[in-house]
């Protein structure tokens, strides 16, 4: 019975200590609440690994403050009954003369040898310490799982909000580029390339007019005034296919020009290529395998612009003739023909929108062409004769004339936005300097990145102020004789030029020197750290 006494007291605190174990070692086997649930016998339903780590460690700190309490308790108990043990172990030795004294001797013993294993207890009490070190291990690394489970939250978080200010950027360019005024920094993380990484490739025999680059950025068409059209690979500069030059009156032969190509264009799917040439015609070509398809005649001059609506087959032409005309490609029809122009057109441009824009040579004008409403916008600035013209974005231009000057124009004003003048320098003797004639213009579509060619010596790179109203030169790439052509590739990743050694619409001098070609400029670009406090 006294034996029996002292059981009770350790059998609880024993329950307690081992359901803790249990409890937290079936938490970390399983990972779930349910098994930090066993801990006090109860169930939960949270919705994070955290949550239940998070109670967990709570129930596993009460039930180590319980044990703690629970010892002193213990002790004195322990000791209040080995006292009265000792107390009857005495009068029982006094009275003890028979075989029941012998058993009380043998029942004294055994409480002697309790009392002699009581101060022993220190051993025991090293154990619960090992399990005290077991169990703040165990809340450690409880503790430590949910601080990493906090840091997983958090990192997280970060992503989604980096995700969304993302998704918010493409969004506000998607609603610029729909209203046609976006225009991504681009300009300056462009550095100069060097002249040994142009390559250059040869093919024509007289002075390039025109080229084009098919959407994929795979393969370069170019014209010349040998009348032939050659395409050309970008990767390895080699020549895929070459669409000769037509004779004359010669029926049953390859279809073809007969005189000097100076213009071209081609779908935004890829699918055709417009040519135009001195002879009044327009053929149409299937871009893959420079098959002839079909051949439009009406105007009554030289075509000398052509140019694809975007997402479409519609193609728009102007002429010497000083008209627009609007054709269906896919259905081999003619749509209409608008009037405007009081001199011979250089040069025409379009992109999404139903609608163009021209460059007016001698009359001095740039058009805006409303299709639909068969209207006009009509703005002045240059000097000279306005010989090529490209689009921005929908709502901006940029323009080059032979007076020098580099115009950018916005569709709501008159005027230009900006205006460089002598953009590319002077010639001539002292007292008789003119101008460099500007003969190409391209720009990088929605950004502020802009190229000029002229027979300078040189291809400029140009960088569009904020809101197009400010033109600040980047840097000059040298190539010898007239640039009559530049096409940015979709990417940005290169600059194509069309290289003569006459200007593509007249002899008025000739540059021995240049090469007549195509030359390919790689674009590096290098990332703008962000300014201070940005």
């Amino acid at each position: 019975m006294l034996g029996g006494e002292a059981e009770p007291a350790e059998g609880p605190n024993g329950a307690v200590g081992g359901g803790a174990r249990r409890a937290v070692e079936a938490y970390q086997d399983a990972g779930s609440c349910h098994a930090a649930g066993e801990l006090g016998g109860f169930s939960c339903h949270v919705s994070s690994p955290a949550a239940a780590a998070t109670r967990l460690v709570g129930r596993m700190s009460a039930t180590a403050a319980v044990r703690k309490r629970g010892k002193p308790a213990s002790g004195a108990g322990t000791g209040a009954g080995a006292g009265k043990r000792r107390r009857k172990a005495d009068s029982a030795g006094d009275r003890g003369k028979s075989k029941s004294g012998g058993k009380m001797n043998e029942e004294i013993s055994s409480d002697s040898e309790s009392e002699s294993l009581a101060p022993r207890k220190p051993d025991g009490e090293e154990e619960e310490e090992l399990e005290e070190t077991a169990q703040e291990k165990k809340l450690r690394l409880a503790k430590l799982y949910l601080e990493q489970l906090r840091q997983q939250e958090e990192e997280k978080a970060e992503a989604r909000a980096f995700e969304e200010d993302q998704v918010a950027g493409r969004l506000k360019e998607d609603v610029l580029e729909q209203r046609g005024r976006l225009q991504k920094s681009v300009a300056k993380e462009i550095q100069a390339p060097a002249s040994a990484d142009i390559r250059v490739l040869r093919g024509h025999q007289l002075s390039i007019t025109c080229l084009v680059i098919t959407p994929d950025d795979s393969a370069i068409f170019s014209a010349a005034k040998d009348c032939t059209i050659i395409k050309w690979s970008v990767e390895s500069g080699r020549k895929l296919h070459v669409i000769p030059r037509a004779k004359k009156g010669a029926e049953g032969k390859p279809p073809g020009h007969s005189s000097h190509v100076l213009c071209m264009a081609i779908s935004s799917d890829g699918k055709y290529l417009a040519s135009g040439d001195r002879s009044k015609l327009i053929l149409i070509w299937e871009a893959q395998s420079c098959q002839h398809l079909y051949t439009f005649t009406g105007h009554r001059d030289a075509v000398s612009g052509l140019a694809f609506r975007r997402g479409t087959h519609q193609l728009y032409s102007t002429s010497h003739d000083r008209s627009v005309k609007v054709w269906n490609v896919a259905e081999n029809s003619y749509v209409e023909t608008l009037f405007g122009h009081q001199d011979a057109v250089a040069a025409l441009d379009a992109l999404s929108r139903e609608c163009c824009v021209t460059a007016g040579g001698r009359d001095g004008t740039v058009r805006v062409w409303k299709i639909p409403e068969e209207s006009q916008l009509v703005f002045y600035g240059h000097q000279g004769s306005i010989d090529c013209i490209q689009l921005i974005n929908e709502e901006h231009m940029v323009s080059g004339a032979d007076d020098g000057s580099v115009a950018l124009w916005g569709v709501s004003k008159k005027r230009p936005l900006a205006l460089q003048r002598e953009a590319h320098g002077l010639r001539g003797e002292p007292g008789l300097e003119q101008p460099f004639w500007i003969s190409s213009v391209a720009a990088l579509l929605n950004t502020d990145l802009v190229a000029t060619g002229s027979h300078s010596s040189c291809v400029r790179l140009w960088q569009c102020g904020e809101g197009f109203r400010q033109l600040d030169l980047l840097c000059d790439i040298p190539l010898v004789g007239f640039i009559n052509s530049l096409k940015f590739s979709s990417s940005g990743d290169f600059l194509v030029a069309g290289v003569g050694q006459e200007h593509r619409l007249g002899r008025w001098w000739r540059i021995k020197e240049a090469r007549n070609s195509v030359c390919i400029i790689p674009l590096h670009r290098v990332p703008v750290p962000p300014a201070v406090g940005s």
